[in-house]
């Protein structure tokens, strides 16, 4: 079995120096990569890299790890370790990258390669895929691909994973709903969510328990929605795929469901963040919460083992749900140690022991010789995530778009602040679409 649970993750000391108490406790906040040593000289003439990543204290353990085995294998070459929650991460690394001082490896979100390989943050790949230091034979050619910009490699998928619903089957049973399967529709996920909601349950704090999580200010959700009928996110770089009325179509549905009371309270769908105990159903209010594989693994031991994970609906059986790299990973333009960088990124890719270490923790393994080496020790919630895998691909999906355009970022967090408007009553979804399309035309200019 994959190691696995709730370790405590292991300080690195000979990684972060002699720090005392709030300036280490800064130094971690700010990913900042602090490390008593600097490259080279300082820390005996070891080469010090930089390597940075989200997740949770379980994806830092298992990292962590295998970072130990990495070091153990290469004497000379020693590695400074942070990580944070995906929220915190994201303005921290645009941050060091704007100033320059992006960290020699670091991980990257699908969303951030057009922004930083546009700007020149991120180095080319090639010579070190040409070379044979990075190794990309096990990888699928479509999955290797969402990590180019303008005909370089600056990035490579870490893992491959998609999207579901994660639901409570135990409360799903005592309404009466099906498992839901490959090929259910978004009508059928709304009739789950009325069936359940009639049951008129109630969450820890006597607050009505609804079916749905309301996924209206999920980006990706309206991705798959659009997809799903034909249509997309992007056109291209600078264009839209759908128009205001699309957006005003899927704001008014998901509107709807909040009205009807079988979504969430718009307070509720408000603290949803990038953990999983933010959303309605981590905190017992709500039997359904859209996510990727990856994170759906933090529900089952938060609540129970009746939490499993569900195909994303369709349009009359068209799906919209596609693979994606879970997280790539990339080398600083500036790292002054691009070779060591190399050779950190295929041990972390491509090495058997490595991916035993890390299992599902990113999702499958892009290494697919390792992916299925490490598919035979899943158990639990860590081998559904990997059958689920094998399902959806099964049931067929589309080859994945091209890395969104360098202001997907931005426009991520507007789509949540826009939708907002809508469900505190603020806006209508015909004029909150308005406003979010006409400020998505300015931003990708």
């Amino acid at each position: 079995m994959v190691t696995r649970g709730a370790r405590p993750v292991r300080r690195r000391a000979r990684r972060t120096g002699m720090l005392v108490g709030a300036a280490a406790t800064v130094c971690g906040l700010l990913l900042s990569g602090c490390s008593g040593s600097t490259a080279d000289g300082a820390s005996g003439g070891k080469v010090t890299l930089r390597f940075t990543w989200w997740g949770n204290d379980d994806r830092a353990q298992r990292t962590n790890d295998v970072v130990d085995l990495f070091e153990k294998r290469h004497p000379g070459i020693t590695v400074s370790t942070s990580f944070a929650t995906y929220d915190a991460y994201v303005p921290k690394l645009a941050t060091q990258a704007a100033s320059g001082d992006l960290p020699d490896v670091a991980q990257l979100d699908y969303r951030q390669i057009s922004q930083y390989a546009d700007s020149g943050t991120l180095l080319d790949l090639a010579p070190y895929l040409k070379n044979g230091t990075i190794r990309t034979a096990d990888f699928d050619p479509h999955l290797t691909r969402t990590g180019s910009y303008g005909g370089h490699q600056v990035a490579l998928p870490m893992s491959v994973g998609t999207t579901g619903f994660a639901y409570d089957a135990a409360v799903f049973r005592k309404a009466g709903v099906p498992t839901p399967k490959p090929g259910w529709t978004w009508d059928d996920l709304v009739e789950a969510g009325r069936r359940i909601s009639a049951l008129h349950l109630k969450g820890p704090d006597g607050r009505a328990y609804t079916g749905l999580g309301d996924v209206g200010g999920t980006e990706d959700v309206f991705e798959e929605w659009l997809r799903s009928r034909g249509k997309k996110l992007y056109a291209s770089q600078h264009t839209l795929g759908f128009t205001t009325g699309d957006l005003t179509r899927f704001w008014t549905w998901t509107d709807r469901q909040r009205r009807d009371g079988i979504a969430s309270q718009a307070k509720d769908t408000a603290q949803i963040g990038s953990v999983a105990q933010d959303s309605p159903l981590g905190r017992s209010l709500a039997a359904t919460d859209f996510n990727w594989d990856a994170p759906f693994l933090a529900y089952p031991p938060m609540l129970g083992d009746q939490i499993h994970f569900a195909p994303v609906p369709t349009t009359g059986g068209r799906p919209g749900q596609y693979f994606k790299p879970s997280m790539l990973i990339g080398v600083g333009a500036h790292s002054a140690h691009p070779k060591e960088a190399a050779e950190l990124i295929d041990f972390i890719l491509n090495d058997p022991d490595a991916g035993k270490i890390l299992g599902v923790s990113r999702s499958t393994p892009a290494n697919q010789r390792i992916a299925q080496s490490v598919g035979k020790t899943l158990e639990g919630p860590e081998e559904e995530v990997y059958d689920y895998g094998r399902k959806i691909a099964g049931y067929g999906t589309e080859p994945p778009p091209a890395a969104p355009p360098r202001g997907d970022v931005v426009l991520q967090q507007s789509f949540s602040r826009t939708y907002q408007l809508v469900i505190f009553e603020r806006k209508s979804p015909a004029q909150a679409a308005a406003e979010f399309v006409a400020e998505a035309e300015r931003e990708l200019r």
